[in-house]
């Protein structure tokens, strides 16, 4: 995996530097993760970086299609890796809870969107709120 990121770096004119490999890991081991959180697991390796380079890095790895972000709350983004991205995010506004499904899941809703209104629906940006089962009242 790691050979891919750094052929896409280069193959764009980029060096491959530690701070840039330590965020892409970072996202890759944290999933969902904020710009802080990644932040404070690269800090964990690297003390000297400081979180504007976190944020660069981000921003770069995502022009570069390496990483995606995804809104699953009022507050920052989460990043995640590119390659698993093609999902939907269902979160639960009580438990906070994150899950993952696949987009063929709300492949009705896009046809139907498509259909009725001609809109195209960028499903690795659909986030989902609601209940999770287990919050749900009368569940057991």
């Amino acid at each position: 995996m790691a050979q891919t990121w750094d052929d896409a770096l280069r193959a764009s004119g980029y060096r491959v530097t530690p701070q840039r490999q330590l965020v892409l890991e970072a996202v890759a081991r944290l999933a969902h993760a904020t710009p802080e959180e990644i932040y404070g697991d690269v800090r964990q390796t690297a003390r000297g970086i400081n979180v504007s380079t976190v944020y660069r890095t981000l921003e770069l790895l995502e022009q570069l299609g390496l990483v995606k972000h995804s809104h699953l709350s009022h507050g920052a983004p989460t990043y995640h890796l590119a390659e698993h991205a093609q999902h939907v995010h269902l979160v639960c506004r009580q438990c906070e809870r994150v899950t993952e499904v696949d987009q063929a899941t709300v492949r009705p809703l896009v046809n139907a969107l498509e259909e009725s209104q001609g809109f195209a629906t960028d499903v690795g940006h659909l986030t989902v709120f609601g209940l999770c089962a287990e919050c749900r009242p009368g569940r057991p």
